[in-house]
């Protein structure tokens, strides 16, 4: 039996697999949370040969669930072959809900709950719940409980056509009733973000997820999906684009504020499905069912702040709190993945880790640092690939993951934004031979 070299039971992740991440209302609209899922699911336990019947949870990350099937990971045990006794659970956490599976699975690991389990995230922008008006909804189940056709016409003349009109959803922050692209515009001002610099992080994230693509470095994180319908099999993301240049950029148009603003469709994320999956397991029990992990999971944290000003700076704060729980500084991290949900938002937590300002606020006496460009998103990011909100964090676990022993490197720092003003951090470490 391999020894623990540590008396605290440690997570690794073992493996994972993700979908391709593709436009909404494209390939994939005809599945939902659940199919997505379990498809991804599937496949990762037939690649990595994993025994299910070791699992103990299976824990996903989900902002938009179905109406009809809202424990996504339940259903996920319940479509594979999983055992019926596993039990799973869904969290949300906004854009870091699969990020926040993964703390739960660790923080479960570590007081001795779990040994192995499945952790991910998924979301379908095409099959979003799509509200009725209240009238509507009290109207109908009054109807359901009605007797008699007399008591049920006199219901449903009550109605008016504008009534039946669905309410059309919106991403937007509900304690400020401003979208997010407006949130983000506001950043940009604030934080003196210029069109040219969130530009041209744009082309980078396109330039290095096209790279890893054609190096190969996706084809191990990606499965194929055979969409119902006439699509082909779908083995690549479809947001991607080789041949982004700062000159289509300059030519579009702002898509938040229209006469003034510097964000568009491209330095924002896109509407997109996709799921990831992720093997995670104590790391003694990992070895001693023959399996090498690929990273441990170090530390997290979880900051939040006041929406208004910078609803999306959460990443600014959950950063040096994660560092600080690791006994790290920014300067030992040999990766950095900061999800890209928007270009001027990723620039402004980037400009307050390296203010002086902002360190005093926060009580530093220092800088937090400097992220290297170098070292950042180097395999493109949320700008490039889409961004399935509750999928992104596990998706940027297992890049970060396979890219640590890619690079025989140490340390991975990922973090993302979500809405409410919050920001979560991870710190990996890459597990040698």
């Amino acid at each position: 039996m391999a020894k623990k070299s540590n008396s605290t039971p440690r997570a690794v992740v073992i493996d994972g697999l993700r979908s391709p991440f593709v436009k909404a209302f494209g390939e994939f609209q005809r599945w939902g949370t659940v199919e997505l899922s379990q498809r991804v699911a599937v496949q990762l336990l037939e690649k990595s040969r994993f025994p299910a019947d070791k699992l103990d949870e299976v824990i996903m990350g989900c902002v938009l669930p179905s109406v009809s099937a809202p424990n996504v990971a339940r259903e996920v045990v319940l479509g594979t072959d999983i055992p019926n006794h596993v039990p799973g659970m869904t969290v949300a956490r906004a854009c870091s809900s699969s990020a926040q599976a993964l703390i739960l699975a660790a923080q479960g690991i570590r007081t001795g709950d779990y040994r192995a389990l499945l952790v991910g995230g998924v979301e379908s922008m095409s099959n979003v719940p799509v509200p009725h008006s209240k009238k509507v909804i009290d109207t109908l189940m009054a109807f359901s409980k009605a007797k008699g056709l007399a008591k049920k016409a006199d219901l449903l003349r009550q109605l008016r056509p504008a009534d039946l009109l669905p309410k059309a959803p919106s991403i937007a922050e509900a304690s400020t009733g401003k979208s997010m692209g407006q949130h983000a515009e506001a950043m940009a001002r604030l934080n003196e973000i210029s069109r040219e610099d969130q530009d041209e992080l744009t082309q980078r994230s396109h330039q290095r997820a096209a790279a890893a693509w054609e190096s190969g470095k996706y084809a191990e994180e990606v499965c194929t999906l055979w969409p119902p319908g006439d699509y082909q099999p779908v083995t690549h993301d479809t947001y991607v684009r080789a041949d982004t240049t700062m000159e289509k950029l300059a030519a579009l148009k702002p898509a938040f504020d229209k006469t003034y603003g510097s964000l568009t469709a491209a330095n924002s994320s896109g509407l997109t499905d996709g799921a990831s999956m992720l093997l995670v397991a104590e790391e003694s029990f990992a070895r001693d069912l023959g399996y090498k992990p690929l990273a441990r999971v170090v530390a997290w944290t979880n900051s939040a702040l006041a929406p208004e000003p910078q609803l999306l700076l959460g990443p600014a704060y959950a950063v040096p709190a994660v560092l600080k729980k690791a006994g790290l500084t920014l300067q030992d991290m040999d990766l950095i993945d900061i999800h890209e949900a928007f270009a001027a938002q990723v620039l402004s937590v980037t400009r307050k880790l390296e203010c002086p300002e902002f360190a005093r606020s926060i009580g530093w006496d220092h800088p937090v640092g400097t992220v290297d460009p170098e070292k950042l998103n180097v395999n493109g990011g949320s700008l490039a690939l889409g961004h399935p909100f509750g999928a992104t964090g596990a998706r940027m676990v297992l890049s970060m993951s396979r890219e640590l022993q890619r690079r025989q490197g140490r340390y991975a720092l990922l973090t993302l934004c979500a809405a409410g003003g919050m920001g979560t951090a991870i710190v990996l470490e890459r597990v040698e031979d």
